[in-house]
C-alpha cells in the first residue's frame, strides 16, 4: 500500500499539484489567469465526455446496465448519508445540504487522476466508466437540494400541504441540476461522442485524448494554488470538519468499490467506482449551490472538497481504493 502511495505521489500530476500548494503557502506571485482556468476546466469536461461517449458506442445496453444502476444508487444514497451526519454534528441545514451536494457529486479531476494512475500502471478498466461520471453528477446535486427544500418546507408553518415545492423552486432546482455548465458540457460531449462513435477519433484524438495527461498536469498546478489559498479557511472551522473531509472519502470510496464489485466491474473499474463515490465536486456542485443556496458558506463546502478531500484522494485515496479493489477482485 505504501509503495502505491509513494508511486502516486511521485507522478507528474500530483507533484505539480503539490508545487501549486507550496506556491500559495509561500505567497509566490504565481497565479493562473481566470480565463486559463476556465479554458482548462472546459477542456477536461469535453475530453471526459467525448471519450466516454465514443467508448459507450462500442458497448451494448446489457454491458452497462448494472454499473449504471450502481452509480445511480450511490448518487442518491451518498448525499442522504452526508446530510444526516452533518446535521447530527450540529452543522446548520444549508451548509449540511451544500456539503451533501459536494460529496454526492463527482470530482472530474480526481476521476481523471484515477484513470492516469491505472494507465500508467497498465491496469485495464471498463471503457464506459467515463459515462458513469456524467450519470452521478446530476442525481447527487438534485437529491441534496431537494432534501434541503423539503426540510425547509416541513419546518415552516406556511409549508404547503404534502410538502410540495413551489414552481419557482422546482424550476431552479432542475435547471441547476441538469443544465449547469459542467453537467451540460459532460452530457453534450457524451452524446456527441456516442452519436459519432469511433468515426470521431481522427478529429478529436490529437487534442482531447493524446494531450489529456499534459493538460491535467497544468490544471492541477492551478488547483494546487487554489487549494493552498483555501487551507486556512477550512482550518479555521476546527478539527470536526477536517475529520469529515478525511472520513467521507474513505467511507464512501470503500462503498463505491463494493458497489463496483457487486455490479461486476473489473479491478480497475471497481477502483474508479470508488473514486467516483469518494471524491467531492468543486466545480458542478458549488455552481449549483451558489445559485440555489447562497446562504451556505463556500469556505466550508468548497474548503472541505478542495482543501482536504481533493489532496487526500490524489495522494492516498486512489492507491487505497485500488488496494481494496484487489482484495475484493
Amino acid at each position: 500500500m505504501m509503495d502505491l502511495v509513494i508511486q502516486n505521489l511521485l507522478s507528474p500530476a500530483v507533484l505539480f499539484f503539490v508545487l501549486g500548494i507550496i506556491a500559495a503557502m509561500v505567497k509566490s506571485d504565481l497565479q493562473f489567469p481566470k480565463g486559463l482556468s476556465e479554458f482548462l476546466s472546459i477542456y477536461l469536461l469535453i475530453a471526459i465526455g467525448l471519450k466516454g461517449g465514443i467508448e459507450l458506442s462500442t458497448h451494448s445496453l446489457a454491458d452497462v446496465t448494472q454499473p449504471v444502476l450502481g452509480v445511480l444508487f450511490l448518487g442518491f444514497l451518498v448525499p442522504i448519508i452526508v446530510l444526516i451526519i452533518c446535521e447530527k454534528l450540529g452543522i446548520d441545514l444549508k451548509n449540511s445540504a451544500a456539503i451533501a451536494a459536494s460529496y454526492g457529486s463527482v470530482s472530474i479531476v480526481t476521476f481523471g487522476a484515477g484513470i492516469t494512475f491505472l494507465e500508467s500502471n497498465n491496469i485495464s478498466y471498463e471503457s464506459f466508466m467515463n459515462t458513469l461520471v456524467v450519470l452521478m453528477e446530476s442525481p447527487a446535486i438534485f437529491m441534496a437540494l431537494f432534501l434541503l427544500k423539503r426540510r425547509e418546507l416541513s419546518s415552516s408553518s406556511t409549508a404547503p400541504q404534502l410538502g410540495i415545492i413551489s414552481k419557482n423552486g422546482d424550476s431552479s432546482l432542475i435547471r441547476e441540476s441538469l443544465f449547469g455548465k459542467s453537467v451540460f458540457l459532460l452530457v453534450g460531449s457524451l452524446l456527441i461522442g456516442w452519436a459519432l462513435g469511433e468515426s470521431a477519433l481522427p478529429t478529436v484524438k490529437p487534442l482531447f485524448i493524446d494531450l489529456y495527461g499534459s493538460i491535467l498536469v497544468l490544471f492541477l498546478l492551478g488547483m494546487g494554488i487554489v487549494t493552498g489559498q483555501r487551507l486556512p479557511d477550512i482550518f479555521a472551522h476546527g478539527v470536526k470538519l477536517i475529520a469529515l473531509g478525511l472520513a467521507f472519502p474513505v467511507v464512501f470510496g470503500s462503498l463505491g468499490v463494493i458497489v463496483g464489485s457487486v455490479t461486476g466491474l473489473s479491478v480497475g473499474g471497481m477502483m474508479l467506482m470508488g473514486v467516483l463515490a469518494g471524491s467531492a465536486s468543486y466545480i458542478a456542485a458549488p455552481a449549483a449551490i451558489r445559485s440555489s443556496v447562497p446562504e451556505a458558506n463556500p469556505s466550508i463546502y468548497l474548503g472541505l472538497a478542495l482543501g482536504i478531500t481533493f489532496p487526500f484522494n490524489l495522494i492516498v485515496g486512489i492507491p487505497l481504493y485500488y488496494q481494496l479493489s484487489l482484495l475484493l477482485g
